[in-house]
């Protein structure tokens, strides 16, 4: 029997697992089925690899070869693995963009689509940081635009290069005729009574948040966490009190106001795959996201003063 990465990985499981029992409901398997392929590997490499014992498996001197080696050979395999896959991929030409809600992404395809009329303008959303940087780790994107809470590190930090477009103060929205709909800047303490909503993301904005609140003195009472069409009516409608960034676009029925003090900073960013065919279109691409911040933030609510 030849060696298969899927033996290796095996291997793997049951070091891991510290058992076979434990492995085999890990992989899926019925455990004499995995006993009987354990018996076949170690006959393929010359002898036991493992110990067994009331208390479980502890590794042979052979076993513990066959698992440095295996350290060594499933992440390199899985790195080939995502490279060729990005590769082929990358090969096509155009722009394939992720991003999460909000105005910059729009603004970014609008510039490359008139920039570049040839090149065809994908795009993919998603709540999830992680997952939009996943997919430029895996090659079925070129770049993400995301944004972060204040000096938090982004996702995938050690893999893609990140560069930062802006950063912004975090406003907050409130309808027309609350109370302090006419102020220039708001007192986060002022807001402790009020109910809060804004949309999901697997960050570290809502801890932020939470911590702002108790510097300012409160917890707040009710957060609602929901897409943004039901975050602007649930402030319209003076529900909730809304968090939003500074290039939130003008919205009838809402103003936005910058917080006293600025409590919560939020920080755009482009990534992209280092080694990826698109990395040397990053710094166009990068221009292009700055210049859609601006014009966001020029048109945004807070810079209009609409609806006041």
């Amino acid at each position: 029997m030849d060696l298969e990465l899927r033996h290796l990985k095996t291997v793997r499981a049951i070091a891991e697992a510290g058992s076979l029992t434990r492995a085999a409901t890990a992989l899926g398997l019925a455990q004499p089925a995995l006993s009987a392929q354990l018996k076949r590997i170690e006959r393929a490499l010359g002898g036991p690899l493992f110990e067994r014992s009331r208390d479980g498996v502890r590794a042979t001197a052979l076993g513990d070869l066959v698992l440095e080696r295996a350290r060594v050979v499933l992440p390199a395999v899985c790195e080939l693995q995502e490279e060729a896959v990005r590769f082929a991929r990358e090969g096509a030409s155009g722009y394939r963009l992720g991003g999460t809600h909000g105005p910059l992404l729009g603004g970014l395809v609008d510039r490359l689509a008139r920039t570049e009329e040839e090149a065809q303008v994908t795009t993919y959303t998603s709540w999830s940081e992680r997952e939009v940087a996943g997919g430029v780790v895996a090659g079925r994107l070129d770049f993400a635009l995301v944004g972060v809470c204040g000096e938090s590190s982004p996702p995938e930090a050690g893999r893609l290069a990140w560069t930062e477009v802006a950063r912004d103060p975090v406003y907050v929205m409130l309808a027309t005729g609350h109370p302090l709909a006419s102020r220039a800047h708001v007192e986060l303490a002022e807001l402790a009574s009020e109910d809060w909503t804004d949309v999901p993301g697997d960050g570290c904005f809502g801890d932020c948040f939470a911590a702002a609140c108790v510097r300012a003195g409160f917890t707040p009472a009710r957060v609602y966490e929901t897409d943004t069409a039901s975050c602007v009516h649930l402030v319209q409608v003076g529900r909730a009190v809304g968090l939003c960034r500074a290039t939130f676009p003008a919205t009838p029925g809402i103003v936005t106001r910058p917080l006293s003090g600025a409590p919560l900073l939020w920080r755009h960013l482009l990534g992209w795959h280092p080694e990826g065919r698109a990395a040397g279109r990053a710094p166009a691409v990068l221009a292009h996201a700055r210049s859609a911040h601006e014009e966001a933030l020029s048109r945004s609510a807070g810079r209009t003063g609409a609806a006041v």
